[in-house]
């Protein structure tokens, strides 16, 4: 049995606290937790980072993707990874929402989840 592994690149600009998570492979429920603890760290760097987490490359199960939009809407990540509840100000790229390719403003950026329209 062979498992695909989650790759994540994290993009950080300290002056604009802005960064981006970029995840690749298969998202399950399991694995999304790993995405928290990413997210948690980024978010730790500055007060009032705005993370983007850029789904596009992932294939993502639909009860990691509701976890996460959960945490989007609600600008919480689960109380057993941030048992602080700090805010995070949190949009979610999916392949659905994104622009596209070729799009000049492919990885636009907003407060919450970026819906189809």
């Amino acid at each position: 049995m062979t498992t695909e592994k989650l790759r994540v690149l994290v993009r950080v600009d300290l002056d604009c606290a802005t960064a981006q998570v970029a995840a690749q492979g298969h998202v399950t429920s399991k694995s999304v937790h790993g995405l928290y603890d990413v997210m948690k760290r980024a978010n730790s760097l500055t007060a009032g980072m705005t993370l983007e987490l850029d789904m596009t490359r992932a294939r993502i199960e639909p009860d990691a993707l509701e976890e996460l939009r959960a945490c989007s809407k609600s600008h919480h990540l689960p109380a057993c990874v941030d048992p602080f509840q700090s805010d995070y100000k949190l949009s979610i790229l999916t392949p659905e929402t994104a622009a596209p390719k070729g799009y000049p403003g492919r990885l636009t950026r907003n407060s919450n989840l970026q819906t189809a329209g």
